[in-house]
């Protein structure tokens, strides 16, 4: 995860960022593909979101998955509308194609 992908998980609300680290946790010891929906979702391409709700609303983080299991999240943000954002898709993809590999 890049810095500020980073910045943006530690900076949601506190009910959403214990659930996005419960999430981690779980994806760590069962792996991403134990995760289904609702918690996760496809979106475009390599794109997936993980799906988090809290009592200040809604949030998604997008990732990718790396070689084997491994999770790069993206981007994360509270979620004002029903559907995600284009320029939300395409900060994601901006930052994919920095990951070097």
């Amino acid at each position: 995860m890049n810095a500020a992908a980073e910045a943006e998980v530690y900076a949601l609300p506190e009910d959403m960022l214990a659930r996005f680290l419960r999430f981690g946790d779980m994806i760590r010891t069962s792996g991403i593909s134990a995760m289904h929906e609702p918690h996760v979702k496809h979106l475009a391409g390599k794109l997936r979101e993980l799906r988090l709700k809290g009592r200040d609303g809604i949030a998604r983080s997008i990732y990718v998955t790396a070689s084997g299991q491994r999770v790069i999240v993206l981007r994360t943000f509270v979620k004002k509308t029903q559907k995600t954002p284009p320029r939300e898709l395409k900060l994601a993809e901006a930052r994919m194609k920095e990951i070097p590999g």
